[in-house]
């Protein structure tokens, strides 16, 4: 799943045919790479080569495909947009704004455990998309077989390597390539059932049907790997804001939809009339002279694939830190003319590391296809289950619509998040221990922070009453030229930059600018709605911001857009002091809502965010940092 985002104007400028190129570079390159491996891992778990096995599993791959990314994702879950953006933070943030307020907490959670799943995807699909593109080397010679993790590390190092540097040009060629990869993926399908016309039958569900109640146990086990031909379906909703919802469902239905269903017809009818290519038969299915150049393309479609999953990664962090769920985390904009554009160092070196020791652990495609499956599945069933909501409660749907339209997909994403509890020995545990690690992160500060902001507003004086009392006093502090502006703040209170600063140097700046900034539901909030500016007297004023949670904070934009409701003043860059808290937390035990281990860990974690002043944008040479100690 990617999260890319691009600004309005990329959408108003391209048309259809860029954006659908776009898509098919972007959105499609995990669901596009699942052929490589998805009907060895069925056949396998199925026990081998028969008539009803190849017919049963393709049947069920095709229907499978059907239900979960054209009748679910590209024609039902991508009409819920967050004003035009998808993902399953901006779904969550758009459930929990209509739902009924007692259930808007558990929505969040629901959502956060979607997000922390999808970084155990993103792990995993780098290394298992590489390393089976890799291994068709040992086609072209059975001695390259020890070079196959080696290979994948250098060209994953690479990968990773390059993010830095953004991937605005490499992007350009995304599109072509892919377009090549499902082309050829349709044309080596075709070939296959021309020669063996008869598995076209598997397209009869009565085939799915049969090999399910045949026997029920295998069945189960064989649809946790049937699953993989899914893994990537929820891009097509996750990058929605950056296409746009027309674009990805015309690449879906008249290029991707039908190759890979081609393809993966074409593999059922060559194992069918040759059972010794099971052990490879996406590269088994190409001539011999097509082999090297087959290899070559994967490894390229493989590398789109992973950078879409890095890339949405990226976004995905950016989105939680907006949402109040991780700490400050520095976060480079790679572009300048697309704002969705971002690299995050700390992402990548963790996901490089986790993607280093996958391969190095599990060695093989085959090994991780038993890791691969269980955390994509239950974001899959968490996203139906907050399209309820979306369907009840913001579409107004009367309550036999919505139990007809969620009932039959949360049956099917619970079916496949059941049979991959079966791969949980077997490598499941990996994404699943660290989307519970991140999800404990992600709740924890997201917890802290409100535990600190009700602490805040408990002992901390109206910031009304202490302007008040300040300059309206027997004593007032002396006044100094220029502009003090104290960001971060919460509203209608005093920030503690502030109380420090006068109890330090004593003075109060001629214009002083409290700003308290919320997150809204919305991935962007408009210039004309971002601020509204209260006037406390004695030149002081208040500042409401809100932005949206795609949006970084930029205080010296901000400052420059309020300046027509401040009469008077005008921001002046050398003229101005930001005044910052660098407040240490310390874990007390005496929290009623939090356990020591988690107050620990949110001061564990606030020690190591991110800067404020790299936050905000704020100039360094005019920032002022006061210290100080809070307990929790």
């Amino acid at each position: 799943m990617s999260a890319s985002v691009a600004n309005s104007s990329t959408k108003v400028v391209q048309g259809a045919p860029v954006l659908m190129l776009g898509a098919v570079g972007v959105v499609f390159g995990d669901i596009g790479t699942s052929p490589l491996y998805t009907l060895r891992e069925c056949l396998k778990a199925a026990g081998g080569v028969s008539q009803a096995n190849v017919f049963g599993i393709v049947s069920l791959i095709l229907w499978s495909i059907l239900i979960v990314v054209t009748l679910k994702y590209v024609s039902f879950v991508m009409r819920a947009g967050n004003d035009g953006e998808g993902g399953i933070l901006a779904l969550t943030a758009l459930a929990s704004g209509v739902a009924p307020e007692r259930l808007r907490n558990v929505l969040l959670t629901l959502g956060v455990f979607g997000a922390a799943m999808f970084y155990g995807d993103s792990m995993i699909t780098p290394a298992i998309s590489v390393i089976s593109a890799v291994e068709g080397v040992t086609l072209i010679d059975a001695q390259l077989t020890a070079w196959i993790v080696p290979i994948s590390l250098v060209i994953l190092t690479g990968l990773f390597a390059i993010q830095k540097h953004g991937t605005s040009a490499v992007g350009k060629v995304f599109g072509p390539v892919m377009v090549v990869w499902f082309v050829t993926l349709a044309a080596l399908g075709l070939l296959h059932i021309v020669q063996h016309p008869v598995i076209l039958e598997a397209a009869s569900p009565t085939f799915a049907i049969s090999f399910l109640a045949h026997s029920p146990g295998t069945a189960f086990i064989v649809l946790g790997s049937v699953f993989l031909a899914l893994t990537g379906g929820e891009a097509l909703y996750a990058d929605m804001g950056h296409f746009g919802k027309r674009p990805i469902r015309l690449a879906w239905m008249f290029l991707v939809w039908p190759s890979l269903v081609m393809n993966y017809f074409g593999q059922g009818a060559l194992v069918m009339m040759h059972p010794e290519t099971l052990k490879q038969p996406f590269f088994e299915s190409a001539p011999s002279w097509g082999l090297v150049p087959l290899v070559i393309l994967a490894t390229a479609a493989t590398i789109i694939a992973s950078q879409a999953v890095i890339s949405g990664a990226f976004s995905m962090t950016k989105q939680a830190v907006q949402l109040g769920f991780l700490p400050r985390i520095p976060i480079v904009h790679t572009s300048t003319h697309e704002i969705g554009q971002v690299y995050v160092p700390f992402i990548n070196l963790s996901l490089f590391a986790a993607v280093v020791f996958l391969v190095v652990f599990f060695k093989s495609s085959d090994n991780l296809a038993s890791a691969y499956g269980i955390a994509v599945a239950s974001t899959m069933l968490l996203t139906t289950l907050l399209m309820y909501f979306i369907t009840h409660c913001l579409w107004h749907w009367k309550p036999l619509a919505t139990a007809l339209v969620i009932g039959p997909f949360a049956v099917v994403d619970a079916v496949f998040v059941s049979s991959n509890v079966s791969k949980v020995l077997d490598g499941g545990w990996f994404p699943l221990l660290a989307g519970a690690t991140l999800f404990t992160v992600m709740t924890t500060w997201h917890k802290g922070r409100e535990t600190l902001v009700d602490r805040m507003k408990a002992e901390n004086l109206p910031l009304k009453d202490i302007i008040h009392s300040l300059c309206r006093g027997s004593h007032p502090p002396s006044r100094v030229d220029g502009t003090a502006v104290f960001p971060g703040g919460v509203a209608g209170m005093t920030p503690t930059a502030f109380m420090h600063n006068l109890k330090h140097n004593r003075v109060l700046h001629k214009t002083n600018i409290f700003l308290a900034g919320t997150t809204d539901n919305v991935p962007h909030v408009r210039d004309a709605d971002k601020a509204v500016v209260e006037d406390l007297g004695d030149g002081c004023y208040a500042v409401r911001v809100r932005h949206g949670f795609m949006e970084i904070p930029d205080v010296p934009v901000l400052l420059t857009l309020i300046q027509k409701q401040i009469p008077g003043w005008t921001y002046d860059a050398a003229d101005t002091s930001f005044f910052l808290a660098r407040d240490t937390i310390r874990a007390t035990g005496e929290s009623k809502t939090m356990a020591l281990w988690r107050e620990k860990l949110f001061a564990f974690l606030g020690r190591n965010a991110a800067q404020a002043a790299e936050y905000y944008s704020l100039p360094p040479n005019r920032v002022v940092e006061l210290g100080g100690q809070i307990n929790m």
